[in-house]
């Protein structure tokens, strides 16, 4: 008995000592040493040329007729004043609304890259106006702070955009390869007829870009729990989406009389199961460089977890899948949007609609999606039907690996200093999904700081940044441009 306890002790000393060891191997990889630059731009000036673009009631509606077409025009003509350089420099191509610069490169035999954003934005949603500090389309800047729609999505890419390349062009720089700036008028309706539009002209004149920046991430500040530093996520794919609609079935009738088991109660039950049953996801390809790369700054106790998964896969898994952000990359989302059922308030419904929104995974197809909801839930009394569009699968994988990769990781570290880059997934959608079809690979990050606080400005309440960190993001956007523009 005390040899097999003797056993028993080694045998977890054992244990705990390939934790312990796997856990202080896992630390901050080594990286190049870059040098943190000073780059003077005029910040005032810079402000109040966003809050100046904020002001301009650039709103993708989703119905045409109540998208103020006079609002993208004066937008467009303010644009052409506050940057001369720009428009007497570049080459300027309009696709409807959607503006495309053509910075000439002197190595015609360089690749291309584009860099872009979006200055149109989303409504207020109505009857919140008065919850906002500063009204939306003013852009007041108040204490270091510019307010507004568009504050972070996406005007500030936009005009960081216009003020890096205004300020490099009157400094005479040339770029080694060609630069395409473009400027999306309908990238919060899908880019249909602005980002479409640049790749479908590209593709007509055989350029094949050597990589694209959109939006997507930012610098992450405070965001990961015991993780210090700032982490910059470059998202390197993103999302696929789907619609399905799940309908139940019973006899309608009055509803003084109503059967045991109505339309209703049965949609209730398959959401009830869908939402029990997500589709399966997990740390691997993506996901898992991502938080391999984060958890190597985390405390002890997490980082031990992630440096021995093979020991504690399960926990994590539980873990990371019970909050909402990191759930979302592990796996394709489930999120049940919208109800239907019957007409009046005594009258069973024949059918009960619920509408469910999948996030598609990378690792998913659309089809793999439609399959799982099928089996989780059809049934004699449950249908599930597919939209005629049929959805969007998420996009390829762009190599992290790349040299686009490294210039946008450099540029932001000659910024910000010692971050934390990793490549990440975008759980929403951007006009890359154009773009992407005429480049070799595909980033989507603002390498502007945001917190948890700033989260509810997206497409909500009280959008702001400030003053410094709009002018950081602009410092950064002269070196990718300059790093990027290079051999």
């Amino acid at each position: 008995m005390k040899r097999l306890a003797m056993v028993v002790g080694v045998a977890v000393l054992l244990v705990i000592g390939v934790l312990i060891s796997r856990t202080l191997m896992h630390a901050p990889n080594s990286t190049e040493i870059v040098e943190k630059l000073t780059i003077e731009i005029d910040v005032a000036e810079a402000a109040q040329h966003l809050s100046e673009a904020i002001r301009y009631v650039t709103i993708s509606h989703q119905s045409e007729a109540d998208i103020d077409r006079a609002a993208f025009q004066d937008f467009i003509d303010w644009a052409r004043i506050t940057y001369p350089e720009v428009h007497q420099q570049l080459q300027l191509q309009r696709l409807n609304d959607t503006l495309l610069y053509r910075w000439q490169g002197r190595d015609d035999t360089l690749q291309p890259i584009l860099v872009t954003g979006h200055y149109d934005v989303v409504p207020v949603i109505p009857g919140t106006e008065e919850k906002w500090q500063h009204p939306p389309f003013e852009g007041v800047i108040d204490n270091g702070v510019i307010w507004g729609r568009g504050a972070l999505d996406d005007k500030s890419g936009v005009i960081g955009l216009f003020e890096a390349a205004e300020l490099l062009l009157r400094q005479g720089f040339q770029p080694e390869r060609t630069i395409y700036l473009s400027f999306g008028h309908d990238e919060e309706l899908g880019g249909t007829n602005g980002a479409s539009e640049v790749a479908g002209l590209l593709k007509s004149e055989g350029v094949q870009l050597a990589w694209t920046l959109d939006e997507g991430s930012f610098l992450l500040s405070k965001m990961l729990p015991g993780v210090d530093p700032l982490v910059a996520t470059i998202n390197v794919a993103e999302k696929g989406s789907v619609t399905l609609l799940i309908v139940a079935k019973a006899d309608g009738g009055h509803s003084s009389m109503p059967p045991k088991n109505t339309a209703v109660g049965i949609l209730a039950a398959a959401i009830v199961r869908l939402e029990d049953n997500p589709v399966p996801g997990g740390l691997s390809g993506l996901s898992a460089q991502m938080f391999d790369e984060i958890s190597r700054y985390m405390p002890f106790m997490p980082r031990l977890l992630f440096a021995n998964q093979w020991l504690f896969s399960r926990l994590l898994d539980n873990q990371l899948s019970s909050l909402s952000m990191t759930n979302a990359m592990l796996r394709t989302t489930t999120a049940p949007t919208m109800l239907s059922g019957s007409i009046k308030t005594n009258v069973l419904p024949i059918e009960a609609i619920a509408a469910v929104n999948f996030r598609i995974h990378p690792r998913d197809s659309v089809q793999d999606v439609i399959d799982h909801v099928r089996k989780a839930v059809e049934s004699d009394v449950v249908e599930v039907r597919v939209p005629e569009y049929g959805g969007r699968a998420a996009s390829e994988v762009s190599d992290w690996n790349s040299e686009g990769y490294a210039v946008i990781a450099r540029s932001t570290r000659e910024v910000y200093g010692e971050v934390v880059i990793t490549p990440g997934l975008m759980i929403a959608g951007s006009d890359t999904r154009h773009y992407g079809k005429v480049a070799d690979n595909s980033f989507r990050y603002n390498p502007f700081v945001v917190t948890s606080e700033d989260l509810t400005g997206f497409h909500g309440t009280n959008e702001k940044i400030t003053v410094d960190n709009f002018a950081q993001g602009i410092r950064t956007y002269i070196q990718i441009l300059k790093n990027g523009s290079g051999r």
